[in-house]
């Protein structure tokens, strides 16, 4: 798994067993990557006989995933596959470079039925922040083969699990309360974000990967509903966004990072929009497990 887009860059980490690092040949400009808020990753699976990959998630602009595709020189013209973890800008609004790397071929693109709504997040303030969803003409126009989903979907060749929605069943989890969206009806309040998808690979004799760009279903209950869907506890990986940043969601990080640890992951990588203070818990928790994300970062299992 590559991470193709997230909010943190540093070309001078270290690796670690299984984890590996974008090193750049000099400081020129053709060679960096680059670093917004959003999240996109690249995930290859191989079996006996097969191999393949599917993006997840386009981060926010074009500019960086354009960019980071060519830096990290990932073969786009031999994706199966697109998932889109919820309607958020910031997890689909760069998806135009893709395709115009792609060209227009025939790609399924799966997406949750309400990833289409208008949403926007109204702060303590007033102040507003507009949260543009995916156009389907658009992807449609691009060639995209739109799977519209709210259950489980498999992909490459039956190795690859996408959620569907999430089962909500910790009780701390109570969604983003400052969350609107827009009906026939008007604007109305919308903490669940029902959208919320992740990706579950079960790797043999070590367990679960699961990649989640926002975790908006609560991280733990990602983590419960990735080890209900499969019948399998073991989690050897969990990466991407827990949303645990801002005063709204610091009550619940002590619980959150208590049930992580509780999980015996075995490489644990809080990217996006996970928050400092949340990351930094997590690295004391389980200081064997954490791997700090970056653009760039590639991890094995």
């Amino acid at each position: 798994m590559t991470i193709v887009v997230d909010n943190f860059v540093d070309v001078l980490m270290a690796g670690a067993d299984g984890v590996g690092r974008y090193l750049a040949t000099d400081f020129g400009d053709r060679d960096q990557l680059v670093a917004e808020h959003g999240f996109s990753a690249l995930i290859t699976v191989e079996w006996h006989d097969g191999r393949s990959s599917v993006l997840y998630d386009g981060g926010l602009t074009p500019a960086a995933l354009g960019r980071n595709l060519d830096v990290l020189q990932v073969p786009v013209r031999d994706l199966r596959a697109l998932v889109v973890s919820h309607g958020h800008a910031d997890h689909h609004g760069g998806l135009e470079a893709l395709f115009q790397r792609h060209g227009r071929r025939r790609l399924p693109l799966v997406i949750h039925p309400e990833a289409w709504r208008e949403r926007k997040i109204i702060f303590p303030t007033g102040t507003e922040l507009r949260l543009p969803p995916p156009s389907r003409s658009d992807l449609e126009a691009e060639g995209v083969e739109v799977i519209e989903e709210s259950g489980q979907t498999l992909l490459l060749d039956s190795t690859v699990l996408v959620s569907g929605q999430v089962e909500r069943t910790t009780a701390f989890e109570q969604g983003f309360p400052i969350h609107h969206a827009h009906s026939k009806a008007g604007w109305e309040p919308d903490p669940m974000i029902w959208d919320d998808q992740n990706l579950i690979v079960n790797v043999e004799g070590k367990g679960l990967v699961v990649v989640s760009g926002c975790s908006h279903a609560g991280a733990v209950n990602v983590l419960r509903n990735a080890q209900r869907l499969t019948g399998e506890k073991r989690i050897a990986g969990f990466i991407g966004g827990l949303h645990l940043t801002g005063g709204l969601f610091e009550p619940i990080i002590e619980p959150t990072v208590d049930a992580f640890a509780a999980a015996g992951i075995h490489r644990l990588l809080p990217a996006h929009c996970t928050g400092w203070k949340a990351v930094h818990k997590l690295a004391r928790a389980l200081p064997d497990a954490f791997v700090q994300p970056a653009v760039g970062t590639v991890v094995t299992f």
